[in-house]
């Protein structure tokens, strides 16, 4: 082999050669759109701990001839008709290939979930039960854009139900439900839910200051009853018990949210709920935003259906948001003036951004409003919310 073969060969095994194809500059426009990703989680700190390693993934699926993903091996057409090849994948798979399989499977969400659970405090939740209905409530976006969705008919039931789940506002939620009913759509899903969450502070203000007035934003509310530990112990265990009854689909998600908020709240793994919040919450997360960015391959991800997700996405964050709002100024009267609507936007379960949001607008308009505590409750309650709706969904349509 001469010199000239030898440049010729090399040149030809360069990943340049393959944005000469037919979709090569549908990969440039992704590498494009994953440099802005990081510059938004870097620069502007825009949920940084997913999107950075979202946008990174995205990076290295479109960079040709590395081999690091196969989106032919999870949703080809033999992989729909007789299931991933899981042993195949783990012979001859990239390393995102590998890192995948705990998206697919549902392993990631849930121990994210465990990390969650156990950094999460249902005492305001407790204290006022009443916070469960905004909780709830907040949660009508979600069959709002299912309807809308179905209606645009570019979408299966399936699909149109992952898309919904978005407006949940709770990404491990929206990744284990679409990962089973639409795994085609995981990559434009996870990063509209994880996108919107980070833009909780600007796209919920505006809504929040339209709806209500301003005597119901500077409404002071009292402090509650204390929790007892015995009922903060009491109810993940009863919770995951009834709920999982009802809707055995949702018990991996929800039970893992329970078990972590249990090992918090019993007083006797105090190392375990230690290594839930922060080393096992940190090593999931670096796998799952990687692994998800690996999804966003130009050829599947640069499309008309991506587009619309990404607009019925917002449209459901904006419905869920003013539902949320509606049933608190409805709360508001109910109460004679003594819960504050405002905590009613934290109704979504992007956990504790909402309720901060809340607290910030309250402070506003009144110097000595802090709404924090009293918001956590209605955004907790909205984690639960969420997971019960995938749940239900997957009922329906898995």
């Amino acid at each position: 082999m001469n010199v000239g073969e030898i440049l010729k060969n090399l040149g030809e095994s360069t990943g340049f050669m393959g944005f000469g194809g037919a979709d090569g500059w549908k990969a440039l426009i992704m590498i494009i759109l994953a440099l802005f990703f990081l510059w938004l989680g870097i620069k502007k700190k825009f949920e940084p701990l997913l999107l950075v390693g979202i946008a990174f993934g995205m990076l290295l699926t479109n960079l040709p001839g590395g081999g690091l993903y196969h989106a032919e091996w999870w949703t080809g057409a033999d992989a729909v008709a007789n299931g991933v090849n899981y042993g195949y994948i783990l012979q001859h798979g990239g390393l995102l290939d590998i890192l995948y399989i705990g998206v697919k499977t549902g392993v990631y969400p849930c121990l994210i979930f465990i990390g969650v659970g156990a950094m999460t405090d249902f005492g305001p939740m407790l204290s006022r039960p009443s916070s469960m209905i905004m909780g709830a409530a907040a949660q009508g976006g979600i069959y709002l854009v299912l309807i809308l969705a179905v209606a645009t008919g570019m979408y299966s039931g399936g699909e149109a139900a992952s898309i919904s789940i978005i407006a949940g506002a709770d990404g491990p939620t929206a990744i284990f439900l679409t990962k089973t009913l639409a795994p085609e759509l995981l990559a434009p899903i996870a990063v509209a839910a994880y996108s919107y969450m980070a833009l909780i502070p600007l796209l919920q203000p505006p809504f929040m200051k339209l709806l209500t007035t301003k005597k119901e934003r500077m409404t002071v509310m009292t402090t509650t009853r204390k929790v007892s530990k015995k009922e903060k112990i009491i109810f993940p265990i009863l919770v995951t018990i009834i709920v999982s009854l009802l809707l055995p689909s949702v018990a991996p998600l929800l039970g893992s949210l329970m078990f972590g908020n249990l090992l918090k709240e019993c007083g006797v793994t105090e190392r375990l709920s230690d290594t839930a919040q922060n080393a096992l919450m940190n090593i999931v997360t670096l796998f799952l935003g990687i692994s998800v960015g690996a999804t966003a391959i130009g050829a599947t991800f640069l499309s008309a259906k991506t587009i619309v997700i990404v607009v019925l996405g917002l449209a459901g964050f904006i419905l869920a948001t003013i539902c949320g709002l509606l049933i608190g100024k409805i709360m508001y009267v109910l109460s004679k003036g003594k819960i504050n609507p405002l905590i009613g936007s934290a109704g979504v379960s992007a956990v504790p951004m909402a309720a901060r949001v809340s607290n910030t607008v309250g402070l506003q308009y009144n110097k000595g409003n802090y709404l924090l505590m009293h918001a956590m409750g209605p955004n907790v309650a909205g984690v639960i919310g969420s997971a019960v709706a995938a749940g239900f969904l997957l009922a329906v349509f898995a």
